[in-house]
């Protein structure tokens, strides 16, 4: 296979804190920068050059009122992402490194393992039975068996008579960005399968404890289950 000359910047040492902040604060997504991986394969560029002009006359915020994306906006996300790693995470980072033990580890390995494992089955389980079931009475819902689980990313399906539609369970702090979960493109192709083989969508479920946070999932469950009654 031919070897393609690189044009990004090897940020070293530097790379997993930017990284890490910039996905926690959701600086790139595309209500910042535009559809990127959209807009540069309607560009199909021959060069860098190419890419990098068309993107500043065609880059637009992914938002209600689209705004343009100009160098500007890019420095300025910049400038935020510096004050977030030099007010925020730096310090907090800083203050861990300062504390942690070796108790701390083994207890964490153990926690991790053990009890939050357990807890994530029940708040699952609560997140379904304790709030969509009791909105969708209609809906058989039901636990995924483990191949599909670990093939598809599917925690829950709701029947709907011989089809079905899938619930994925993620788990959020309070103050989480729901915007910043990123789709893998293996996850978009499980969901894809699993839509070919049941006939429904597969829906992300943000939750707080037993709380579901997206709250306009309800509407777009209440119309896939219509959709789903028509098939």
């Amino acid at each position: 296979m031919p070897e393609f000359k690189k044009y990004a910047k090897d940020f070293g040492s530097k790379e997993f804190l930017l990284n890490y902040t910039n996905r926690r604060w959701g600086l790139t997504k595309t209500t910042k920068v535009g559809e990127v991986m959209s807009l540069i394969r309607q560009c199909q560029p021959k060069s860098f050059e190419e890419w990098h002009t068309w993107y500043f006359e065609n880059a637009a915020t992914n938002t209600k009122q689209p705004v343009k994306v100009t160098k500007e906006i890019l420095t300025e996300l910049g400038e935020r992402l510096y004050s977030k790693l030099k007010e925020t995470v730096i310090p907090q980072i800083t203050e861990a490194i300062r504390t942690l033990t070796l108790e701390d580890c083994i207890e964490y390995i153990y926690q991790l393992t053990i009890y939050r494992t357990y807890d994530g089955y029940l708040t699952e389980k609560s997140v379904v039975f304790d709030n969509l079931a009791k909105v969708f009475k209609d809906v058989q819902f039901e636990e995924s068996d483990p191949e599909l689980d670990h093939a598809g990313d599917i925690d829950f399906i709701g029947k709907v008579g011989d089809k079905a539609f899938g619930l994925q369970i993620k788990p959020v702090t309070v103050n989480a960005n729901l915007g910043n979960y990123d789709v893998s493109a293996r996850m978009q192709n499980s969901f894809g399968d699993f839509q070919h083989k049941y006939g429904g969508q597969v829906f992300i479920i943000y939750s707080v404890d037993e709380k579901i946070m997206n709250k306009d999932v309800y509407d777009k469950i209440k119309t896939e289950i219509e959709r789903l009654k028509t098939l």
